[in-house]
C-alpha cells in the first residue's frame, strides 16, 4: 500500500503526545486509542522526562512517528527543525507548522506555502496545518502535497469544528486528497462529525491528554472516529424540513367510531 493511503491502514485517528500527567499515562493513552500514528515534536522530545525516557516510551508503543515543527514562527526555522526531525526520527514525514498568530496560534498562510514548496523540493512528505481556507488548501495541494490537515478550530480551544460549511467545501473540491481535522477537537462528538464529513482522519491531543482519565478519552475517541467512517461510508439519510412517518400507514387498520 503507497503513500499516503498507508497512513491509514490500521486507524483513522492520529494522536499527539503532549502535556499527559506523565509519559506512562500518554504510553497507556496510546496503546487504548491505537493511533495510526502519533505526532512529536523535536524540542519537546529533548525535555520530556530527559528525553530519553519519553522517546523510549513512545517507541514502546510500535506507532509510527509523525514529527512536527510545533512553535516554528518562520519558514528558516520551520525547515530547520524539519532537517533536523528527518535525522533523528528517520522519516521523510513531517507535520508542518509554521504559526502567524501568537493569539489564537493561526498558521501563517504565507509562510506555510514557502515552507511546504521547500521541503518537497528537499524530498519530504509535507502534511501541512492550515485554516480552513479552501484557496490556500488549493496551493498547498499544488504544491505538491498529497495530505492538507486544515483545522476545525484553534489549537486546544476544544470548540469543535467551528465552520462545517468550509470543511464540507473542502471535501467537495478536493475529492482526491486526503484530508485530516487538524485541532479544536474538544469530544468523541467533534471527531465523529468530521469524520461523517467524509475526511480521512482526524488528529487531536489536548482533549485526551487533559481529560481527567487519559486512557479511557483515548478508547472514546477511538470508537468515535470509527463510527463516524462507518456512518459515511453506509450513507447517511438527508434531513427534511417536514416529519416523514417511519411505519407505513398505507394498509394499517384504523377504526371508526359510529
Amino acid at each position: 500500500m503507497s503513500y499516503p493511503q498507508s497512513l491509514f491502514k490500521n486507524s483513522r485517528l492520529l494522536l499527539g503526545t503532549a502535556q499527559y500527567p506523565s509519559p506512562k499515562l500518554m504510553q497507556q493513552a496510546i496503546n487504548t486509542a491505537q493511533p495510526a500514528m502519533v505526532t512529536v515534536s523535536l524540542r519537546r522530545q529533548g525535555s520530556i522526562a530527559g528525553g530519553a525516557e519519553f522517546w523510549d516510551l513512545v517507541k514502546q508503543t510500535g506507532v509510527p512517528v509523525l514529527p512536527n515543527t510545533a512553535g516554528c514562527r518562520t519558514v528558516k526555522e520551520a525547515i530547520t527543525v524539519a532537517q533536523m526531525s528527518r535525522e533523528v526520527f528517520a522519516t521523510e514525514l513531517v507535520k508542518l507548522e509554521v504559526t502567524g498568530d501568537d493569539y489564537n496560534l493561526q498558521p501563517d498562510p504565507f509562510a506555510l506555502l514557502e515552507a511546504t514548496t521547500e521541503l518537497i523540493n528537499q524530498g519530504f512528505k509535507v502534511l501541512p496545518y492550515s485554516t480552513d481556507d479552501l484557496v490556500l488548501c488549493q496551493r498547498l495541494v499544488e504544491a505538491g502535497c498529497q495530505v492538507v490537515m486544515p483545522w476545525g478550530a484553534p489549537i486546544g480551544s476544544g470548540k469543535g469544528l467551528l465552520n462545517p460549511y468550509a470543511l464540507k467545501t473542502l471535501r467537495a473540491r478536493l475529492p482526491d486528497v486526503h484530508l485530516i481535522v487538524d485541532a479544536g477537537i474538544g469530544s468523541p462528538s467533534h471527531a465523529c462529525q468530521a469524520m461523517e464529513l467524509g475526511f480521512d482522519a482526524v488528529l487531536l491531543n489536548t482533549a485526551v491528554s487533559q481529560a481527567a482519565d487519559p486512557v479511557r478519552m483515548a478508547g472514546a475517541f477511538r470508537q468515535a472516529v470509527q463510527a463516524g467512517r462507518d456512518a459515511y461510508l453506509a450513507g447517511q439519510m438527508q434531513s427534511r424540513e417536514t416529519a416523514s412517518p417511519s411505519t407505513p400507514v398505507l394498509g394499517t387498520p384504523f377504526w371508526q367510531q359510529s
